[in-house]
């Protein structure tokens, strides 16, 4: 039901014909594009920038068993290189690919690697983000992400083995947030355990448990999240990012001291990162293209820009507006619309009235106001409601211009 759900105003036509009292009339719905793997249209890039393994070759041992040093790393060769691009290929190959970061041969000077995502566009989650790491998970750990394209950026959960030691942060998880906490950055304990959990490879960041505070263990109501997501900016800002950033502080250690006689044995890998999301169109496209590695909606309603977020040239009848998502299940589309202009044949420039005054004069058929037209004069004139004013708009009652622009 989730998915249905998040799909129905995906699958619905931004607009199609209906029949009323006034005819064959145009009926416009709320739209927005697929969710997806969001992942295949990223760039990463890496901080510090040589922190990959391969160069020099380099072999590497087990965390859980010292003497187990048969894994080698060589940037050189095909087979034994791991870029950064194995976070985000196919995954269920055998064997597994992965990334790579160099050991800890510094120690003690902290092994600190940045890994960003940038997508050069708005994006709004829809699922769960999921790190799958080869090596043990870190036991110290920052997700953050960026609204303005990575000029700064903001935390959005912690994870470490000890909150209070690492971060003087209270230890929580997702199951303590409510509705008024929601936006409460936390961290969290849960998945950072030694090697003795080396099967647990995943680290998340539980987007579904914060939207099922609003709509229900099983995302049932989301009518209930479509209301919020709609009256709430900041909690819609919460799952926007156009980029998130994976801070990497200090690796699995699988003990309380480290090794300083086998420093191989620490180090960061990650076979697999999820990302589930759509373009944010604002709900004025049922489409986003990626077109020279760039995404970008294909807007509907009359609406332009990289988000849809502003009326095309023409189309200001009336400000813009984000589409909505209620009512359920078509939403409300909030079309930009056509503003018609009329100007007079001497339009914008200086008039000799009879009286010898200069004038600039401007006709605007003003839709709200379907019967009438707006004259706005910029000195005296003798039939506007006040003429001391240097400036007046004069309501013409009649919906023929005509005869006004003779």
């Amino acid at each position: 039901p989730f998915f249905l759900l998040l799909l129905t105003l995906h699958l619905l036509p931004p607009s199609s014909q209906v029949y009323s009292d006034e005819g064959l009339t145009w009926d416009y719905m709320a739209c927005q594009p697929e969710a997806a793997d969001m992942t295949q249209y990223l760039k990463v890039t890496l901080d510090p920038p040589n922190i990959t393994c391969g160069d020099p070759p380099e072999t590497y041992c087990a965390l859980e068993n010292p003497y187990m040093c048969n894994n080698e790393c060589d940037a050189s060769t095909e087979e034994l290189a791991h870029p950064p691009e194995l976070m985000f290929d196919i995954e269920g190959r055998n064997p597994t690919t992965f990334w790579q970061s160099t050991s800890w041969k510094k120690y003690p000077k902290a092994l600190l690697v940045n890994v960003t995502l940038s997508w050069n566009k708005t994006i709004e989650l829809t699922d769960d983000i999921v790190l799958t790491f080869e090596s043990g998970r870190p036991e110290q750990m920052v997700l953050e992400k960026s609204l303005d394209y990575g000029r700064t950026w903001q935390p959005y959960q912690f994870y470490a083995t000890d909150c209070l030691d690492a971060f003087t942060m209270e230890p929580k998880t997702v199951q303590d947030l409510t509705q008024h906490t929601l936006l409460d950055i936390i961290c969290t304990e849960d998945y950072s355990r030694g090697y003795v959990w080396k099967y647990d490879k995943t680290v998340r960041f539980e987007i579904k448990d914060r939207f099922a505070l609003f709509a229900g263990p099983r995302l049932h109501n989301m009518a209930s999240l479509y209301g919020q997501l709609d009256t709430t900016k900041n909690l819609r800002d919460f799952f926007t990012i156009t980029d998130l950033r994976i801070r990497l502080l200090r690796p699995a250690t699988g003990a309380t001291m480290v090794d300083e006689n086998n420093l191989s044995r620490y180090f960061y890998a990650i076979s697999d990162i999820k990302v589930q999301g759509r373009c944010k169109c604002n709900l004025h496209a049922n489409s986003c293209v990626y077109d020279k590695e760039k995404l970008s909606c294909e807007c509907e309603h009359n609406t332009t820009g990289p988000d849809c977020g502003r009326c095309k040239k023409n189309y200001q009848g009336r400000a813009w507006s984000a589409g909505s998502y209620l009512p359920i299940p078509k939403g409300t589309a909030n079309i930009c619309e056509y503003a018609k202009t009329y100007t007079g044949i001497q339009s914008n420039n200086e008039q000799v009235l009879h009286s010898g005054m200069k004038v600039v004069e401007k006709w605007v058929y003003s839709q709200f106001l379907p019967f009438f037209f707006l004259k706005v004069v910029q000195k005296k004139r003798p039939h506007c409601k006040n003429p001391n004013l240097t400036k007046c708009i004069c309501l013409i009652s009649s919906p023929n211009i005509s005869s006004h622009l003779k």
